[in-house]
């Protein structure tokens, strides 16, 4: 019975502080776009630079 007294007050602060983390990551945006970076991931978004000037764009490519 002593460790009644003992648990449930370690109980309550643990829930507690678990309530302020997630509070805290919703509130700082840890949860707005779940799926972007995932996403972001398999998007290709390297562009190929122009050539500078004629010399270049008359090189050949190596394969």
């Amino acid at each position: 019975m002593e460790s009644v007294y003992l648990l449930i007050p370690v109980s309550v602060l643990l829930v507690f502080g678990i309530a302020v983390a997630f509070w805290w990551s919703v509130r700082s945006g840890q949860f707005d776009d779940l799926e972007g970076p995932g996403f972001r991931v398999l998007m290709d978004e390297d562009q190929p630079t122009p050539p500078k000037n004629d010399e270049e764009a008359n090189k050949p490519v190596n394969s």
